[in-house]
């Protein structure tokens, strides 16, 4: 089989340009390519399956850059996505359904369970990339949803401390001095 992981990339990346061009964000720079770095170092660290670990993390978020369906819904459609274009290369079927498990199970936001090593890779992936990319946060409170600074603020903190304690426990116990740094740095606490 030619390299499925490279096949993937090429076409996500492509998706991202397209959606950089027209709307201006950088779904690819200042997001995913984050993910990928941190969900294959887990997959290492951690014993998983690389390739699944490595397509699941390219795959995450893909429904937004190819503007399909509504964001808050993005981890079904990046699924429905995933399958179609492993499909196309003629992925194994059991391997399909792998990597659509790591898109639907990625966002910390919802409390679907994370059922392998896999899932839980490229889900602590996702939110160590909001720590390696602040700036993309602060984009989408100020840029996509127009909040003040306060509330954008706010929003950021509260996102931030959502996302570190969605983390499995062996990750938030490797990122915590990490996290406590930025929390520090970032929000200065009110006397």
């Amino acid at each position: 089989m030619d390299n499925i992981v490279e096949k993937v990339r090429e076409e996500l990346l492509k998706r991202c340009q397209i959606y950089k061009e027209k709307n201006g964000y950088d779904f690819w720079g200042d997001h995913i390519q984050y993910v990928v770095k941190n969900a294959v170092y887990l997959a290492k660290r951690y014993g998983a399956d690389v390739e699944i670990v490595e397509l699941g993390a390219l795959l995450h978020d893909i429904a937004m850059p190819s503007e399909y369906g509504e964001r808050e819904k993005h981890h079904i459609y990046g699924a429905e996505i995933a399958e179609e274009l492993l499909s196309k290369y003629n992925y194994p079927r059991e391997k399909i359904e792998q990597v659509k498990n790591c898109v639907l199970n990625h966002r910390g936001s919802r409390d679907r369970p994370r059922n392998t090593i896999e899932e839980q890779c490229v889900a602590d992936a996702d939110v160590i990339a909001h720590f390696d990319c602040i700036p993309s946060l602060f984009h989408l409170v100020y840029k996509e949803k127009h909040m003040d600074i306060k509330e954008g603020t706010e929003y950021v903190k509260k996102k931030l401390e959502r996302d570190y304690n969605k983390l499995s426990p062996k990750t938030r116990e490797e990122l915590k001095d990490r996290y406590e740094n930025i929390i520090k740095v970032l929000f200065v606490e009110e006397k």
